[in-house]
């Protein structure tokens, strides 16, 4: 059975690509526009990893991530933040809240594969790592 995602973002044509990107490569994508339905849809069915981005109606990224770390049943879940957010001290936030992979828009689809990957395939575990450092 194909690994499941949830894709997070109030921008549709982000999430239309990040979906036909990771659907290519084998992986079963759902949708989330902002994060309160993000969070809703993770208590209903939760997925293998979250591609989450920053900016976002009713609850940012930050405070999804948070609400998912302090959650004993969603502690673990990987998280890769996807977001225009770049700052030193934004970047250092996801870092601190326990994102998995802090990536910066514009991307490059084929590194956010890579990144999927690596973290579904456990490879950061190989270094004592549970995040990846980009």
């Amino acid at each position: 059975m194909a690994e499941r995602i949830l894709a997070v973002d109030d921008e549709p044509h982000i999430l239309r690509l990040i979906q036909i990107n990771l659907e290519r490569a084998g992986y079963t994508v759902e949708l989330a526009k902002d994060g309160r339905e993000a969070l809703q849809k993770i208590a209903d069915a939760p997925p293998d990893l979250v591609v989450l981005d920053v900016m976002m109606p009713y609850l940012d990224g930050f405070e999804v991530l948070r609400t998912l770390k302090r959650d004993p049943a969603t502690r673990d879940l990987p998280v890769i933040m996807l977001t225009a957010k770049a700052s030193d001290a934004d970047v250092m936030a996801g870092w601190m809240d326990g994102v998995h992979c802090y990536l910066t828009k514009p991307f490059n689809p084929p590194e956010l594969l890579n990144f999927v990957r690596r973290i579904l395939r456990g490879e950061q575990e190989e270094t004592g790592e549970r995040r990846i450092r980009i």
